[in-house]
């Protein structure tokens, strides 16, 4: 389990590092301000990546128990 968040955890943190990059607004000169939009989009992509992960899980699980 906890592999799997760590996994989750990287995934996360690329795809929010590449568009943090790729994002074409004007940067605003508060380094706080960049950071909470970093770890404010790190922790979204987190929760949706493990939403969707675990939420499979369960759904493979449930129709296997329904099928035997």
């Amino acid at each position: 389990m906890k592999k799997k968040l760590l996994n989750i955890l990287m995934i996360s943190s690329i795809f929010t590092t590449i568009g943090f990059i790729m994002d074409g607004d004007p940067k605003v000169p508060s380094i706080i301000l960049r950071f909470t939009e970093f770890f404010l989009m790190l922790g979204i992509f987190f929760l949706v990546l493990s939403v969707l992960y675990f939420g499979s899980i369960f759904i493979k699980r449930s129709f296997r128990k329904v099928i035997n």
